[in-house]
């Protein structure tokens, strides 16, 4: 395992393997990623706090950013934060964030600063290398898809009004009052809006929601 601050050879000369840094604050978790992630063949590079973080993204450019939330010095979330203003550059590198906190407030937050997934601990690894492949081979986050497109067009004004309140925290109860409808209605046009998401929950129809841009919470 590296030391702090020590950065391996990131595969940039004739060396296919994708770089990722870890941002973990917790010594035993980022050892197990660093171990995990190299054997999978990724170039690995731990740091432990927000700060030497977003100094390793800014020197290091790797290709992809797995990134805790709670931190001390500085925050996953403010990684992210001043990342994306001074360096607009990295937008599109896949970043993940890695937590222990799993309410939909945090997740939420965490979606709509632009991350491109979250992943719980404790971490399934085989369900994290998937994530990474698939960040890793995608299209950049900042271009629409055309599915993300055609849903926004089926998606009517009610229902993107209801996802909006409810990215915000608002219950069915209270989006009615501010919508001035019933709360059935509101639960009608959230209904509507989960199954043209193609989604088994109303949490999960805002989260995508938000990710794919269809609303601004």
């Amino acid at each position: 395992m590296p030391a702090v601050g020590a950065f391996p050879y990131n595969g940039r000369m004739g060396d296919d393997r994708k770089s990722i840094l870890c941002i973990e604050d917790d010594r035993e978790t980022a050892e197990l990623l660093f171990e995990d992630l190299t054997e999978r063949g990724f170039e690995v590079s731990l740091v432990h706090d927000g700060s030497a973080g977003l100094a390793a993204i800014l020197r290091t450019h790797p290709d992809l950013v797995l990134c805790d939330v709670s931190m001390p010095v500085m925050s996953g979330f403010q990684v992210l934060d001043e990342l994306t203003a001074i360096a607009p550059r990295f937008r599109d590198m896949p970043f993940l964030f890695l937590t222990a906190l799993t309410d939909r407030d945090n997740e939420l937050k965490g979606r709509t600063r632009g991350a491109d997934d979250y992943v719980h601990k404790p971490i399934d690894f085989d369900v994290l290398a998937a994530i990474i492949n698939s960040r890793l081979a995608r299209v950049p986050r900042t271009e629409p898809s055309p599915r993300t497109i055609e849903l926004s067009e089926q998606l009517s004004e009610r229902e993107i009004e209801t996802l909006t309140w409810s990215a915000r925290g608002k219950t069915s109860d209270e989006i009615a009052t501010i919508l001035g409808l019933s709360k059935r209605t509101v639960d009608f046009h959230m209904d509507n809006a989960r199954g043209k998401l193609g989604v088994a929950t109303r949490t999960q129809a805002v989260v995508k929601a938000v990710t794919g841009r269809l609303i601004e919470p």
